[in-house]
């Protein structure tokens, strides 16, 4: 296809890589060849996008070698107002390109993908949500459609943060921060298969200055239940969206994330990991890892909601889902209920989570999307 999947060979890990897939090993977590694979768990290398160090975007792999093409224009520094519409159906879209003034582009079909976050937004501001909250800003009702915005879900993360010893800190500015993951089910709370996993960060940025001597190894939930909402602030298309996340707001979350911080602190209390580290602590706290795994529930949670952070992985906001489903905002061919001519293709029509990276997944909702219109 045109986006490369590339694994880096052992040799070319980070410390914290290594000191990860050690760590993992030899506490019991298998290893697994493919993280891809349809079963199995454990120890990884993280396959990423990328081809001579550089990632290969959307635009490098579908755009660029269609630009010739007679039927396709492409406009940049484009700000989307909102759909329009003629009664149910929608017939075009109202943009400002770079600093001109706002015109209608006129379309047989409009599809929105401007991620999980604006997607929605703009979908509110053409009129389609909870009719009270776009009457409130004054924006015309064209389809009550409530969930609209709602079902926002992230990935939420805690660290163990390494301040790396001298000759384990990241030097170069290519380096890459994450090459090895552990994936693993925790069998905790409702949690699926593979619901949670580690990831090993080389560095937590690298400045012109120097090396980096800040490394992290981090868990992550990603089958999370906590639901969160996108809501406008304004009928203004410059003004941004609110967005609550809501991370580890349900309790089935909470209990596998301590479960996960637990864990985490027997991989980095390894020597593997306290070979390449003087200190180890939770988040950006400050406090000792170890003292934090072996506090009592309530005292972690406290500080799990103020060290948590999402992996920018925003999803659901869109949902997709059947004609009985009260909370589905887009039908299985992606088109928006109860309009005609409009669709959204992109993480926020995500109905669950995808206990994975999103790329890749957006991308083939996208061609998806691309053939259901064909036909």
């Amino acid at each position: 296809g045109p986006l490369p999947v590339y694994r880096a060979p052992l040799a070319e890990w980070g410390h914290v890589d290594r000191a990860l897939r050690a760590a993992a090993l030899d506490r019991g977590y298998p290893w697994k060849e493919d993280l891809n694979a349809p079963s199995g768990e454990g120890v990884s290398c993280y396959p990423i996008n990328s081809r001579d160090g550089l990632r290969i975007t959307t635009n490098d792999g579908y755009l660029e070698p269609a630009r010739g093409r007679a039927n396709l224009e492409i406009r940049g520094d484009a700000l989307v107002d909102r759909v329009l519409f003629e009664g149910r159906r929608a017939t075009g879209v109202r943009v400002r390109l770079g600093t001109g003034g706002w015109q209608d582009i006129a379309a047989r079909e409009v599809v929105l993908s401007a991620g999980a976050i604006h997607s929605p937004a703009i979908l509110m501001r053409s009129g389609i949500g909870r009719g009270a909250d776009l009457a409130a800003l004054g924006i015309p009702v064209v389809a009550e459609l409530p969930a609209v915005g709602r079902g926002f879900m992230d990935h939420p993360i805690l660290r163990a943060s390494l301040a790396l010893r001298p000759e384990a800190a990241a030097r170069s500015a290519d380096a890459r921060h994450t090459n090895c993951c552990v994936t693993y089910s925790s069998g905790l709370a409702g949690g699926g298969e593979r619901d949670m996993i580690m990831i090993g960060f080389n560095h937590r940025g690298l400045s012109e200055g120097g090396p980096s001597s800040q490394g992290a190894i981090g868990v992550a939930l990603y089958d999370a239940f906590s639901r969160g909402e996108v809501r406008l602030a304004s009928a203004d298309p410059e003004a941004n969206p609110v967005v609550e996340e809501n991370m580890l707001d349900d309790a089935r979350d909470r209990e596998r994330m301590r479960d996960g911080v637990r864990r985490l602190a027997t991989i980095v209390s390894h020597e593997a990991v306290t070979g390449i580290a003087s200190r180890i602590t939770f988040g950006d706290g400050g406090k000792d890892f170890a003292e934090v795994a072996g506090l009592p529930d309530d005292e972690l949670d406290t500080l799990m909601l103020q060290e948590a952070w999402d992996i920018q992985h925003a999803a659901g906001t869109c949902r997709m889902g059947g004609g009985s489903d009260p909370l589905a905002v887009v039908d299985p061919d992606l088109r928006v209920r109860g309009l005609a001519g409009l669709r959204v293709a992109d993480a926020s029509v995500m109905p669950t989570d995808c206990r994975a990276n999103l790329h890749f997944t957006c991308v083939m909702i996208g061609e998806m999307a691309a053939r259901r219109m064909r036909a």
